[in-house]
């Protein structure tokens, strides 16, 4: 009868600790499986996070891309419109020499008339037979 003892006991106790071995497997699963969904939730609130800061870096790229543009733009005109300010007073200081040239002129044309009448009405004579040839060639 002991021998029928021990063997009754051995399963028991092997069962005993297959029972304990399968319930502490579980137990480390289940751990496991929290431990695994937490990691999976943190990763995911990370990924988040880095879309986000990825979103506003983008923006921010815009942003000055967009800022450095306009400055540029505003850069560039100013310089257009200093160059057509400078052209015009160029323009308009030429505009002002070509007038006193032909003042000059003038007043030098009537000083000749004033000494000498008669060659003036020559030059005058000889200019609009020159201007009449020139005229009859071209119809």
């Amino acid at each position: 009868m002991t021998t029928s003892t021990h063997s009754d006991v051995r399963p028991s106790v092997s069962s005993g600790i297959g029972a304990s071995a399968l319930s502490q497997n579980a137990k480390a699963n289940k751990v496991m499986g929290l431990d695994s969904q937490t990691d999976l939730d943190s990763l995911r609130t990370q990924l988040t996070d880095l879309q986000n800061t990825v979103t506003k870096f983008i923006s921010n790229a815009g942003n000055t891309a967009l800022k450095s543009a306009k400055e540029a733009t505003s850069d560039v005109a100013s310089q257009v419109g200093t160059a057509a300010s400078n052209i015009a007073e160029k323009g308009s200081e030429m505009a002002n020499a070509a007038s006193q040239q032909a003042k000059t002129l003038a007043s030098e044309l009537e000083k000749m008339g004033r000494a000498n009448p008669l060659g003036t009405l020559a030059g005058a004579l000889l200019v609009g037979v020159v201007i009449g040839l020139i005229g009859r060639g071209r119809s």
